[in-house]
Order: structure tokens, then sequence, then C-alpha cells
């Protein structure tokens, strides 16, 4: 189980710390961040062992983690924002 919420994980986490960019470099370190960080999750883990192949599912997780998490903070910011401005 480990396994497979440490990419979620490390992706929300890294994702909403990037929340804060503009969204064109948010992209841009977003994918700079998710190569590395899937490469260490699939080493940390210990799937290397049992192919390669899995930092090629590893890698996207973090990514796709990582727009979720940048977006739930921006989603989450506009909305308080709002309420407090009435």
């Amino acid at each position: 189980m480990f396994r497979e919420l440490l990419p979620v994980a490390l992706g929300l986490g890294v994702g909403s710390g990037l929340a804060g960019l503009r969204p064109s470099a948010s992209v841009a370190a977003g994918i700079a961040v998710a190569l590395p960080f899937g490469f260490a999750v699939t080493v940390v883990t210990g799937e290397f062992e049992l192919g390669w192949e899995y930092v090629l599912v590893d890698i996207p997780l973090v990514a796709v983690s990582c727009l979720a998490g940048a977006s739930i903070v921006r989603v989450l910011s506009r909305g308080i924002g709002w309420r407090s401005a009435r």
C-alpha cells in the first residue's frame, strides 16, 4: 500500500507548493520535479528490483498528482478570497 500512496502524496505536496507560481511556471517546475521524484519513488519503494518499467508508472503518477495538488490549492484560495471580499 505504501508503494501506491507515496507518489500520490509526494505529488500532492509538491503541487501545493508550486501553486503560488504562475501557471506556466508551475507546469515547467512540475515537470522538472516529477522526473527525479518519480525516479526516487521507484528506488525508495524497491520497485526497481522487480523491474525498471515501474519508473514509467511512478513519474506520470507524481506529475498528475502534482497538477492536482496545484489545482486544488488554486481553487481553494480563490474561494477563500471570494468569500472574504464580501
